[in-house]
């Protein structure tokens, strides 16, 4: 739970990160990849023939946040629904690789494990396969990820809910769960996609990105610097909608927003860098936002880290978790004050 003393340092901070369990619930995914070489067009049809080199499978969506939630030393607790297929198979054998528990896990008969499939050659994306449903889960399924969820609720210090619209999610299982966590005074803290994006009532903090807070509130506006005052009025509306005690918005190359319960707004610009790709930044932001709130650390010191750690990861190719260590030496040199 909350820590009843902050921590009095970065190195504090990020010692007490390990103390943490948190609990993941969500869309999991594996990334496949296949690379290879492409000298040549087929005679079958205009397209390349790619000669492969290598292929790798990843863990990806919420099981890529569990990663970074492991890479800044708490405990992971994974809570979702896989098929009976050869995707869930090389699923959970990396869940074991990586030291990840598989206990929330459900597995099903019904629908696919979600694997999303990239060619690369000569380093450009070629062509990406995604093996997937989007329907709601079964009544069967629902309950079945509904007693794990409450299994492991007694465990965790924070709940994050990782929804990528694939279905393990809807809102009648959403309202349900965080009631559960409010019950016990774990704080939820959300990253959203479209479809429930308005079913979150009273998390302690959401997070979308500015598209997603366009289509989720069904608005439009510029970026948060050339039209901020439609911008501020959209995240009011949220707060209307939501009432999440903290909001934090990630505006991409500009930084993030952040407005706590007392409704201070916090713009925090971003560092300037090497931008190699932005895969994954959003699970390495939300992952260091849910470890500061189960910590209790103010929005905007919370914000501020996430911010770099989303940062960070963008200099990096692919989707990787954060280094805790290049965060705290960063976090230090740019004199972040708890």
């Amino acid at each position: 739970m909350p820590a009843a003393v902050l921590p009095a340092s970065l190195p504090e901070l990020f010692a007490a990160f390990n103390n943490l369990t948190v609990l993941i619930v969500g869309d999991v995914m594996m990334d496949a990849y296949v690379w290879g070489k492409a000298a040549r067009l087929s005679p079958e049809a205009p397209v390349p023939v790619v000669n492969v080199s290598r292929t790798e499978q990843r863990l990806g969506g919420a099981a890529n946040v569990a990663l970074n939630v492991q890479a800044l030393g708490a405990t992971p607790l994974l809570c979702a629904v896989i098929g009976k297929d050869q995707g869930g198979d090389q699923l959970l054998d990396l869940l074991h690789d990586t030291g990840l528990s598989a206990a929330g896990i459900v597995r099903s008969s019904q629908r696919p494990t979600t694997v999303k499939q990239r060619i690369l050659a000569h380093g450009q994306q070629l062509l990406r396969i995604d093996s997937e449903v989007e329907t709601d889960l079964s009544p069967s399924e629902n309950a079945d990820l509904t007693a794990r969820y409450e299994q492991l609720l007694g465990q965790a210090d924070v709940v994050i809910f990782e929804d990528y619209d694939k279905g393990v999610l809807n809102e009648a299982s959403i309202e349900h769960f965080i009631r559960l966590a409010r019950q016990r005074n774990i704080p939820t803290v959300v990253d959203p996609k479209k479809k429930n994006f308005l079913a979150y009532r009273h998390c302690t903090l959401f997070k979308p990105n500015l598209k997603e807070l366009r289509e989720g509130l069904k608005l439009e506006f510029g970026d948060a610097e050339a039209d901020r005052p439609a911008f501020e009025s959209a995240v009011a509306r949220l707060r209307e909608l939501l009432t999440p005690e903290i909001v934090l918005v990630t505006l991409s190359e500009r930084g993030v927003f952040v407005e706590n319960g007392s409704l201070t707004r916090t713009y925090i610009p971003a560092h300037l860098r090497t931008i190699s790709d932005v895969s994954g930044a959003g699970d390495t932001v939300i992952s260091i936002a849910a470890l500061c709130v189960a910590l209790g650390l103010p929005a905007p010191v919370t914000a501020a880290l996430a911010n770099l750690g989303g940062g960070l990861v963008c200099e990096q190719v692919g989707v990787v978790p954060i280094e805790k260590q290049q965060l705290l030496a960063e976090a230090e040199e740019v004199g972040l004050a708890l």
